[in-house]
């Protein structure tokens, strides 16, 4: 699937075909259940977004809202966004572990983790690097990660 022009989640996961809408829903249940307070649920750049609003934070570098997780699926696997592993050294170093200890191959890039079905991953690791950062902290590390440039 390429990029969707969804206007919501409900008409993206619509768009899927049952096998990949059936992994998708379950990916966003976890997500849910692990996210931080304060974080919203949107479509942004064609993909499940959870994001900071920007009526919360609006002095992003591009005018849009900050992303802290992205959930996608294309033709072939599903792709995790999770920029808490990518903004944090400790936190994917931890993330990455939790792979071997699950016994599970890790299929990253920066941020993004590709899949093809629950099984490939640790989930339990999944939701405890979800629900690491709430938005406070996100922020903090959004804003001197611009200070440093």
């Amino acid at each position: 699937m390429a990029t969707s022009k969804a206007s919501t989640v409900a008409a993206y996961l619509k768009e899927l075909p049952p096998e990949r809408r059936k992994v998708m829903s379950a990916m966003r249940r976890l997500i849910r259940a692990n996210l931080p307070r304060g974080y919203q649920e949107r479509m942004s750049w064609g993909v499940i977004s959870y994001q900071v609003p920007l009526e919360r934070f609006p002095d992003t570098y591009n005018g849009h809202p900050l992303c802290y997780v992205g959930l996608a699926a294309h033709k072939n696997a599903c792709s995790l966004y999770l920029m808490a592993v990518y903004q944090n050294p400790n936190k994917a170093a931890a993330f990455k572990q939790a792979f071997v200890k699950a016994g599970k191959k890790l299929d990253m890039g920066k941020s993004c983790v590709r899949f093809r079905s629950l099984d490939d991953l640790p989930l339990d690791a999944v939701g405890d690097t979800i629900a690491a950062v709430p938005v406070d902290a996100y922020l903090d590390w959004y804003q001197r990660s611009r200070k440093k440039k």
